[in-house]
This record gives C-alpha cells, sequence and structure tokens, in this order.
C-alpha cells in the first residue's frame, strides 16, 4: 500500500480549520509546522497580520527548526502556504506536486521556479476575496458619496460645517476587471440603482450587458469607460500587461468629479501620476487600499491629501479570511486525491 499523501501547512492554523483538512481522506497526512518552522518558513519576512501568529512557546532553537523543516520538506508533496514561498523552494522540496496558496494574486511569485516548474502545480485562491473586497469598494464609494472624511475631519477640529451629500443612484460605476471580485462589485452597485460598466480582457468589441452590468467593453475602449465612469474600481491582476495601466492619459480622460478605488495592486496605477491627479484635481479623489511600495512610505504626499482614503493593504481580510481559504483548499485536495482538475490553476503566461 502507497504511503500517505504528506500536507504541510505552513500558516498558522485555528483547530477546527485543522480538522476540516483532516477530514478530508484517510489518505492524507497532515503536519502543521511550528511556529518555529513557519518562521524558518517565511526566512524572517513579516506574517500577514491576518493570519494571527501565536506568541513564542519556547519550543526548538532557530537551528533546529530548521532542520526540522528540511526534513518535512524532503517529504512534503502538498504545501498550503501564503505567498512568501522560499526561494529555492525545488531543491529543499523535490516530492512536492502542488503548493496552494491562500493569496488571490501570484505577482510576487510569477517569475519564480516554482511557478515556472512543470513539476509544480501552483493554485491561488482567488474568489475568496470577493465578498470582504466588494462590501470594501462599496464602502469607500459611500464614503466619499455622503461626505464621511470632510465630516470626520470637522468633528475632530468641532467644527460645524453642513454640506450637501450625493446619491450612489443614477452613477456610472466602472468596473476595470470583471473576475470573482468585480462581479461583486457589480451586483452591489446595481443594487444601489448605479449604471455598471464593465472592461473585460477576454473580449474584443462592446456587448451588451447581463442586467447587472450595461456594457461589457473590451480594453480598446478604455479612454470611453474612464470618461463615463464617476466611480473606477481596478479590480484586475498585475501582469507585465496591467502595470501602470493607468497612467497620466487615463487620469486625464476621466471625469474631474470622479472617484478611483483601487483594490487590486498599486502598481497598476501610476502612483507619481496619481499623487499630481489628486492634488491638480484631475480627478476628485481616491479610495487606496495598494500602493506600489508597501507600507506606503513615510513621506508620501498621499498621507496628507484631503480628497485620499487610505488603507493598508486589508481590504480582503476579515475574520472568515482562513475560513474561506480552507474551504477551497480542502475542495482542491479532494481533487487532486482523485486526479481532476485543480480549481485556479496559474498560467506563469497570463501572469494569474
Amino acid at each position: 500500500m502507497p504511503g500517505k499523501v504528506k500536507v504541510l501547512l505552513a500558516l498558522p492554523m485555528a483547530p477546527e480549520l485543522r480538522e476540516r483538512i483532516d477530514g478530508v481522506s484517510k489518505r492524507i497526512e497532515v503536519i502543521s509546522l511550528s511556529r518555529g518552522q513557519r518562521l524558518a518558513w517565511r526566512e524572517g519576512r513579516p506574517l500577514w497580520a491576518g493570519y494571527q501568529e501565536p506568541p513564542p512557546s519556547g519550543e526548538e532553537t532557530a537551528k533546529e527548526a530548521r532542520e526540522r523543516l528540511d526534513a518535512l520538506l524532503a517529504e512534503g508533496e502538498v504545501i498550503l502556504s501564503n505567498p512568501i514561498v522560499p526561494g529555492d523552494i525545488l531543491e529543499r522540496a523535490p516530492m512536492l506536486k502542488w503548493l496552494q496558496l491562500t493569496s488571490a494574486g501570484v505577482d510576487r511569485l510569477i517569475d519564480a521556479p516554482v511557478v515556472r516548474s512543470f513539476s509544480v502545480e501552483v493554485t491561488t485562491a482567488s474568489g475568496i476575496h470577493a465578498v470582504p473586497i466588494s462590501e470594501f469598494v462599496i464602502g469607500a464609494m459611500l464614503a466619499f458619496a455622503k461626505g464621511f472624511p470632510g465630516a470626520l475631519r470637522a468633528q475632530a477640529e468641532g467644527r460645524w460645517s453642513p454640506y450637501l451629500p450625493e446619491e450612489l443612484e443614477g452613477k456610472t460605476v466602472g468596473v476595470l476587471g470583471i473576475g470573482a471580485i468585480g462581479s461583486r462589485v457589480a451586483d452591489l452597485a446595481h443594487a444601489f440603482g448605479a449604471r455598471v460598466l464593465a472592461v473585460r480582457r477576454s473580449i474584443s468589441s462592446r456587448q451588451k450587458g447581463d442586467g447587472r452590468v450595461s456594457e461589457f467593453l473590451p480594453p480598446a475602449d478604455l479612454p470611453y469607460f474612464l470618461g463615463e465612469s464617476d466611480y473606477v474600481v481596478v479590480a484586475v491582476p498585475l501582469t507585465e500587461e496591467s502595470r501602470h495601466m493607468i497612467g497620466e492619459p487615463e487620469l486625464r480622460s476621466m471625469k474631474p468629479t470622479a472617484i478611483l478605488i483601487n483594490i487590486a495592486r498599486g502598481a497598476v496605477i501610476d502612483e507619481e501620476a496619481l499623487t499630481r491627479a489628486l492634488k491638480e484635481g484631475w480627478i476628485a479623489g481616491a479610495a487606496l487600499d495598494v500602493f506600489e511600495h508597501e507600507p506606503l512610505p513615510p513621506d508620501s504626499e498621499l498621507w496628507n491629501m484631503p480628497n485620499v482614503l487610505l488603507t493598508p493593504h486589508v481590504s480582503g481580510g476579515t475574520p472568515r479570511y482562513m475560513e474561506r481559504a480552507v474551504d477551497l483548499f480542502c475542495d482542491n485536495l479532494h481533487r487532486y486525491l482523485e486526479g481532476r482538475t485543480l480549481r485556479n490553476v496559474v498560467d506563469p503566461e497570463r501572469g494569474y
């Protein structure tokens, strides 16, 4: 009888989520890396706050953790991790067949040997962020429409300053990238009575909408899309094709009353051009959860702009994040054991 499939969990895991993975099949042996081993796996790089790494417990030394990690990697066939993956993972994990990431994007790893390898399938968690990020987008739209940033400043200053809020109904919401996140943004925006335009990479001419979306547009219609939209939601993966997709010409083609919302990757937008656009009034404002350099440098002008809402790359994170990631992983684990096609397999040529 063949040995069990060794599944390594390179992230902190609540006991009930670990039990879900254990319950997938008797053919697997699930091994949770210790805190020290996870630190060795990340090679000192910080863990995203949403994972809530427990405090040290006086376990093995750093040397012992590294040695134990190497012993586990030598036999690991499946690994669940965030995008922080050792660069030499192929050499250290010769039995590795599948790497499941808990991120939707793979831009930080797209040129890594493990993604380009023919021997390892890499899959993402695309789709699990649709609910939190779409709610975040609608929250940003409402914040600007209802004047909350200015109202909070006035409150902090003890200043009574009446103003006239706007409505989302009747506005045009442009969704740049109509994947899982963009699709749910379209659903919610439509529910508010907004007109929705969506740019779809896979079409070459305008297409009639599907009820929630008024029109599907090809990338060539980006100037029209930007000129029509009151809110532009950037929801495309970062690839060489999409890097600085929104630069000075695109920003200048937007309405001076428009709001730009970026929940994709910072480098999709030319941040220098965006800073100028916000200072000089090419557009009215921006809600930014992602930046070209993270953390955002202290000297960035974006910090102090009254027409900017900044958040530290948290739009996809909620207490249910890992629950959704584990559900997807368990489904993919069933598929893997049954020899079926995995969900969200990365295509290195497409960049996601």
